[in-house]
């Protein structure tokens, strides 16, 4: 049973904001990774088929799978961890999470489902979607 991560998406409005910062960041420097001071001790569990949540204005409201955890050393001699990942933002049931530092575990039986894309929810705005999971009504 794979291990993921959930961490806060510190200045993203939205699923959309996302993918455009991750683009940008992509054509950059050619990798699509987020980079972290801590590496994860039960990285074996997370390469399993985790993913990371984003946690964007106090929902988990997308994912993105894991497909490498490589530590390494900044140029200014800080230990750091580069948590490269699958380009496809999933999103996945708005789900409360209160704000917290860095990343944490979140156990398989505990995550949101993806949304069914295949139903009217892909015709909702993300904001009304957002809105909507919050209540508990999505």
């Amino acid at each position: 049973m794979p291990l993921h991560l959930v961490k806060l998406c510190v200045g993203c409005r939205d699923i959309a904001h996302l993918a455009a910062f991750q683009k940008g960041r992509l054509e950059a420097t050619g990798r699509n990774a987020h980079v972290t001071r801590m590496v994860p001790r039960r990285a074996k569990e997370i390469l399993d088929g985790g993913s990371l949540y984003w946690v964007i204005n106090g929902l988990i409201t997308v994912r993105q799978r894991i497909v490498a955890i490589e530590p390494f050393v900044d140029d200014d001699g800080v230990k750091r961890c580069r948590l490269e990942l699958d380009p496809v933002l999933v999103p996945v049931r708005p789900m409360p999470r209160r704000a917290f530092q860095g990343w944490r575990y979140l156990d398989d039986a505990d995550v949101p489902p993806d949304m069914d894309m295949g139903g009217c929810d892909d015709e909702l705005p993300e904001e009304m979607r957002r809105d909507l999971g919050s209540l508990g009504l999505l």
